[in-house]
């Protein structure tokens, strides 16, 4: 592999940091860089100056709005961002349901979501997981019976992240229970505001409301809302997954985090020295360094292969890029030590301008490494990627 930009490559990339200096909101990128929480405004606002641009989609095609760039190119605007402390564009519209929308629903479906997806006038989430039926899930209970031209929808999904904030779900339900259990399940778009549907918030470790649940008591839905065929949606939620996955190892982040813990160090004494100059310190960030270059040469392998859907490898991204971004927390916690005890909601949020304990850069860091527990659970638990590892690529 060539590890090398070409000079358009290079000239592109100097674009892209244009764009990011001039248009990126100082208050978004230093909420970012300082592991402040963001707004559901933050999100849209960000999305929405991207969209201005025609960058949103960078992976779509282009007769839906996307960029046409090369997966190259694709690769060095997520780096540049992550690397200028953008806020996320949210995965649920753009990266998971959209490429489900565009390879299996109707004409009609692709002309009204793609474009409020692409403008972020539609906020997603994700109705997948269920209390019975998480790393397993194939085993959904969430039914959904036809009457007529609408489907009657009741259950529960849990773990929704952002739900609170949602317009639309995309949802797994059961539309037949007497078939193989990944036969029998279908693909549904449903409006949140259906009557029937109830928001419970689950608050995090670090006391976020980030997930809830989700409950649906008679909810009517249009067969309209249906995508692709009944009873195969269990193709279009592993197709789906693949895209979620393959984001996941989110290398350009963690980049970004790999120079703030070397920042941090070099601020943290010991006997005198810089922790950052302590061998055995220093060692622990060489070894993450080294490991974190090696994956985003694989990220680059599988993005290279230009017009192929993200396959088995997507496994592998997820599982690696989600221990690594774990272990990047918890050195930052190494790095500050007993600085990172005090907890202070307030200034996660915002309402103040400091942190009490006096270190502004410190005092999230508890609540950062608390949250990052889950990423080696989302997308499917690192132990299901592992058996998708050995049986799809091992052959085991």
């Amino acid at each position: 592999m060539d590890l090398h930009y070409t000079a358009e490559e290079s000239a592109f990339r100097d674009t892209v940091r244009a764009f990011l200096d001039t248009h990126l909101p100082e208050d978004l990128q230093r909420k970012v860089r300082r592991h402040l929480r963001l707004n559901r405004d933050d999100y849209v606002r960000w999305h929405k100056i991207v969209a201005q641009q025609g960058w949103a989609a960078p992976a779509w095609p282009v007769e839906y709005g996307g960029t046409g760039w090369t997966s190259v190119q694709r690769h060095i605007w997520e780096d540049e961002c992550a690397r200028a402390a953008t806020p996320p564009i949210l995965p649920f519209g753009v990266n998971m349901v959209a490429p489900v929308i565009m390879a299996f629903a109707n004409a009609e479906q692709k002309a009204y979501y793609l474009p409020r997806i692409l403008n972020c006038d539609d906020w997603w989430c994700q109705g997948y997981s269920e209390p019975g039926a998480g790393s397993d899930l194939a085993s959904l209970k969430t039914t959904a019976e036809r009457d007529g031209d609408h489907y009657i929808v009741n259950g529960q999904k849990t773990w929704t992240t952002l739900g609170q904030h949602a317009d639309m779900i995309f949802c797994l339900v059961r539309t037949d229970s007497t078939v193989r259990k990944q036969e029998g399940i279908s693909f549904l778009l449903i409006d949140m505001k259906t009557p029937g549907i109830t928001v419970r918030p689950i608050i995090m470790l670090d006391e976020e409301h980030e997930v809830n649940e989700v409950f649906f008591d008679n909810v009517r839905v249009p067969v309209s809302n249906l995508v692709g065929q009944e009873n195969k949606g269990w193709t279009y939620a592993k197709y789906l997954l693949g895209h979620e996955r393959t984001g996941i190892a989110a290398v350009g982040r963690s980049k970004r985090e790999l120079t703030f813990l070397k920042q941090l160090a070099m601020q943290q004494n010991k006997r005198g020295a810089p922790l950052l100059h302590d061998p055995a310190f220093a060692a622990k960030v060489a070894t993450l360094e080294i490991e974190l270059m090696a994956l985003e040469m694989t990220v680059l392998r599988v993005i290279s292969e230009e017009g192929k859907g993200p396959g088995p490898q997507a496994s592998m991204l997820k599982v690696r890029g989600s221990e690594l971004q774990q272990q990047l927390t918890e050195l930052m916690l190494e790095a500050i030590g007993p600085q990172a005890l005090p907890f202070d909601p307030d200034f996660l949020d915002g309402s103040v301008p400091h942190g009490a304990g006096g270190d502004d850069l410190a005092a999230p860091l508890a609540a950062y490494y608390f949250n990052y527990r889950k990423t080696s659970i989302y997308g499917g638990s690192n132990e299901i990627q592992k058996n998708i590892i050995t049986q799809m690529i091992l052959g085991l």
